[in-house]
C-alpha cells in the first residue's frame, strides 16, 4: 500500500468525479483509476462503484476512506514533527471559523504566526459549526473556532476562548439620550437589520426572545457583517451584533452601543481540534496559544 494510492482514493471521495480527482492530484485519469484498482486488489474489497462514470463509494469504501484520511493526516503530522525538531514548526494550518468569530480570530492567529513564522495559516471564515466539526473529523481542517454546544465531543477537544454578548448597535439619532442599556421592546421598535434567519448568531437572538414570548422582525437580513455595519453607519438603522465585532471593528461613526436588558444573549466561542493523540504539532501549538491568550470566563 502506497501513500499515493490513499491520496488518490481520498481525492476521489472528495471530488466524486474521476477527472476532477485526477486533476486535483496532477495525474492522468487512467493513472488514478489504475492506482485505486491496485489498492482494491491489495485490500481485497471494492472501494468504488463504477459505471459509465463515478457512482459513489461502496459501503466498504465509505468506511475505509476515513482510515485513509487518518493515515495521511498522521503522515503529515509525522513530517511536521520531524521538521519541528530540526528547524521549528512549519507547514500549513487549516482553520475554519464561524462568521461571528471572523473579526476576533486575529487575537489567536496573530500571536500564533508571530511565535511560529514558518507556519502558513489558511482561514475559511464563512462556515457553520457543524460543517467545521465534520471537516475536522474528516481531516480536511486542522482546527476550528465554533459554538461548541450541541455537538458530540467524544473525539474532539474544545478549548474555550471567550464568551460573546449580543449588543444593540444603533444610530445615535434613533435613541437620543439613551445610554448604557436598552429594553428589548425599545430595541424591537427600531428599523432593524440582522443576520439572516438560521445563522447561529441570529438563532441566539430568536431563541432568547422566544423565552419572553417576543418575536423580532427585521426589515433587512444579510449574511454579511460588513453590510450590517454599513447600514448602521447611515444613521437610519440598528443592529444586534456580538460585542466582539464592535471591539474589533469599532462602532460606525455616530453610532451608539447599548447593552440589552434581560434576556441577555450570550454564547461561548471555543477552539476545536481533533482529540486523537499524538496529533499534529501545529494543532498542539495552536491549543497552547489559545490557553495562553484566553481570558477567564
Amino acid at each position: 500500500m502506497l501513500f499515493r494510492q490513499l491520496e488518490y482514493f481520498v481525492a476521489l471521495a472528495h471530488e466524486r468525479h474521476f477527472a476532477r480527482a485526477a486533476a486535483a492530484c496532477f495525474v492522468s485519469q487512467p493513472a488514478l483509476s489504475e492506482s485505486i484498482r491496485k489498492l482494491e486488489q491489495e485490500l481485497k474489497v471494492p472501494l468504488v462503484r463504477r459505471g459509465q462514470k463515478f457512482e459513489g463509494l461502496t459501503p466498504e469504501g465509505e468506511r475505509l476512506v476515513h482510515w485513509a484520511r487518518r493515515i495521511l493526516a498522521d503522515r503529515d503530522a509525522l513530517q511536521q514533527e520531524v521538521t519541528a525538531l530540526q528547524t521549528g514548526l512549519s507547514g500549513e494550518l487549516r482553520l475554519g471559523v464561524v462568521p461571528a468569530a471572523a473579526t476576533t480570530v486575529a487575537l489567536l492567529t496573530d500571536p500564533f504566526c508571530t511565535a511560529h513564522p514558518l507556519v502558513r495559516v489558511q482561514l475559511e471564515t464563512n462556515l457553520r459549526s457543524a460543517g467545521i466539526i465534520e471537516r475536522i473529523r474528516q481531516f480536511e481542517l486542522d482546527a476550528g473556532i465554533v459554538y461548541p454546544d450541541q455537538h458530540d465531543a467524544d473525539d474532539l477537544l474544545f478549548t474555550p476562548l471567550y464568551r460573546e454578548e449580543e449588543v444593540l448597535l444603533v444610530g445615535a439619532d434613533l435613541l437620543p439620550g439613551t445610554t448604557g442599556t436598552v429594553s428589548w421592546p425599545a430595541a424591537l421598535g427600531l428599523p432593524l437589520c440582522l443576520l439572516s434567519k438560521g445563522m447561529r448568531g441570529r438563532r441566539l437572538i430568536d431563541d432568547a426572545l422566544a423565552t419572553k414570548d417576543l418575536v423580532i422582525t427585521p426589515q433587512l437580513e444579510t449574511d454579511s457583517v460588513g453590510a450590517l455595519f454599513a447600514h448602521v453607519a447611515t444613521g437610519r438603522w440598528a443592529s444586534i451584533v456580538p460585542h466582539t465585532w464592535v471591539d474589533a471593528l469599532g462602532p460606525p461613526a455616530g453610532a451608539t452601543v447599548l447593552r440589552l436588558e434581560e434576556p441577555s444573549v450570550t454564547a461561548l466561542i471555543a477552539l476545536v481540534t481533533n482529540a486523537a493523540e499524538p496529533g499534529s504539532p501545529l494543532t498542539r501549538a495552536l491549543v497552547q496559544m489559545a490557553h495562553s491568550i484566553a481570558p477567564p470566563l
